[in-house]
């Protein structure tokens, strides 16, 4: 288990994904087709490709694009722990994935997590990366790298012990540990349309930060550390 003195060194984040194009219709004809085959398996037999798009699209790297990337950190060098969040988010995706590399690349001896991270936010980041030409820092830089020499934690896998069974999301281990959750208006199913239809960055952004928040009281009730006392809500 991660001990107190040790929280500095944790970066906790959290990315929101929507399609690559805001619908079926405005994939070129040989985009449609890979998606067409990428998915074939994952529809129902009545199921199309355009109908299925927008269900899935953002969630594989090769189709769908990062709008915002939300980071929180504990910091004592004021005094007292302290919760940090800082946000990168655009409609310009290699924007976003610009400015946070050039982070990573300042806070080199930070170990990043997330929930799900290892299996969702991680290989993400690092497609997506690759796919806009930036180099990879060095938290995503993992080719030939031992499992343990990898500086990623990942809140799902703390809390299987091992148990490969089933997924448990953040909010329903926020509901075992009592954390309590912010009321929001969306949720991650909704993403895309608050993107395409909407066009409200804002309301992304701040939905994104609150899953920061939580993942950062998870990480600490199954770490057996108690939580700060100025622990900053957003």
């Amino acid at each position: 288990m991660i001990k107190e003195e040790q929280l500095e060194r944790i970066l906790f984040l959290d990315i929101e994904t929507v399609s690559a194009e805001p619908d079926f219709e405005a994939l070129a004809e040989d985009w449609q087709n890979l998606w067409a085959e990428k998915t074939r398996f994952q529809r129902a037999e009545d199921e199309s490709p355009a109908v299925f798009y927008p269900k899935r699209a953002g969630i594989l790297a090769e189709f769908g694009q990062i709008v915002c990337i939300s980071c929180g950190f504990f910091t004592a060098k004021s005094g007292p722990w302290q919760f940090r969040v800082k946000s990168f988010s655009s409609p310009e995706e290699a924007e976003i994935l610009h400015d946070f590399a050039a982070l990573m690349e300042r806070m080199p001896q930070y170990i990043l997590c997330a929930h799900n991270g290892k299996e969702f936010d991680f290989p993400y980041l690092s497609r997506r990366m690759l796919i806009n030409g930036i180099p990879l820092p060095g938290q995503f830089n993992n080719a030939g790298k031992k499992p343990w020499e990898i500086p990623h934690l990942d809140t799902l896998e703390l809390w299987k012990f091992g148990d490969y069974k089933n997924y448990t999301s953040l909010k329903l281990l926020a509901a075992v540990f009592g954390i309590p959750t912010p009321k929001d208006d969306i949720d991650g199913s909704m993403v895309g349309d608050v993107f395409w239809k909407e066009n409200d960055l804002e309301r992304i952004q701040v939905y994104c930060e609150k899953d920061v928040l939580t993942l950062a009281k998870v990480f600490l009730k199954i770490n057996q550390i108690e939580a700060p006392h100025a622990f900053d809500e957003i």
